[in-house]
């Protein structure tokens, strides 16, 4: 993987736990989650006027990945209602590289190297120890937490294989989004009827939370097109580390002694998989 890559994706990882920040923060996840789509939906839309559509062998794989983030904004709502940014990430994350790896050697007939499968298990045990406090998980938290790991898991995969095929990772992340975000208000309406009173504040931070979202997994969209998937997600799931920092900074979550060496773990591994 490039230099240039690699720092692309870095910053992918700072932007995306920038918005699960924004999420496990606000006053009514599903409201926040909502809006972030909302500002997602009104970008894609006029992307959709400006940009060229994938490939016709890519839109199996759009629709899918519409469908399976749908059912991840209602899984990660549900993990930030139960537990800490800086639990229920870790876990979520923490589990997909693997899964992605696994998907994309079976799917995509991806060879990793050992020195890579060094790294993906460095990066993915320490994600997950990150999640431990005083020696155990919260079981309340945990289930909506996997679950969510695995859905990212799935779409990362379907969409490292449909960018692809699409011919441009620009238009298939256009009309990815676009299908997914719409999804949301209608979601919203019949799961609760009427929105919450959001101030100006509350309401602006998440619009723009979505626009991060957008642009985050845009790069690394754009990163699975030439690398691969699982070095890709391994590398962005070191969001976890920025996550940590952010719950401590802004959410005035516990960054203890076990989370630091966690975070060296991580780093270890991302170094073997830039190798």
């Amino acid at each position: 993987m490039s230099p240039f890559v690699l720092g692309c994706v870095t910053c992918a990882a700072i932007l995306h736990a920038s918005w699960n920040a924004v999420l496990r923060g606000g006053s009514d996840r599903m409201w926040s989650m909502t809006l972030m789509m909302v500002a997602v939906t009104c970008v894609t839309a006029v992307g959709a006027f400006l940009l060229p559509w994938p490939n016709a062998t890519s839109w199996p794989y759009v629709i899918a990945s519409a469908l399976i983030h749908t059912a991840y904004n209602l899984s990660l709502v549900q993990t930030y209602r139960s537990g800490d940014l800086g639990q229920t990430y870790p876990i979520s994350r923490g589990s997909s590289p693997v899964l992605v790896s696994l998907g994309a050697a079976v799917f995509a007939h991806e060879a990793v190297s050992v020195l890579s499968l060094i790294g993906i298990a460095l990066v993915s045990g320490g994600i997950v120890s990150l999640a431990f406090q005083r020696g155990k998980v919260g079981a309340d938290f945990l289930p909506a937490a996997l679950a969510t790991g695995v859905l990212i898991g799935a779409y990362t995969v379907v969409d490292g294989i449909g960018v692809r095929l699409a011919g441009s990772s620009l238009a298939y992340t256009n009309s990815m989004f676009l299908l997914w975000s719409v999804t949301m208000p209608p979601i919203f309406i019949v799961l609760r009827g009427r929105p919450p009173v959001y101030t100006t504040a509350q309401t602006a931070s998440a619009l723009t939370g979505g626009l991060v979202s957008l642009l985050a997994y845009g790069i690394v969209i754009w990163a699975m097109q030439s690398g691969a998937m699982g070095i890709v997600s391994a590398l962005r799931e070191t969001s976890v580390i920025y996550a940590a920092v952010i719950g401590r900074i802004f959410l005035k979550e516990e960054l203890t002694p076990r989370r630091i060496a966690s975070c060296l773990a991580i780093a270890m591994g991302a170094a073997c998989l830039a190798a």
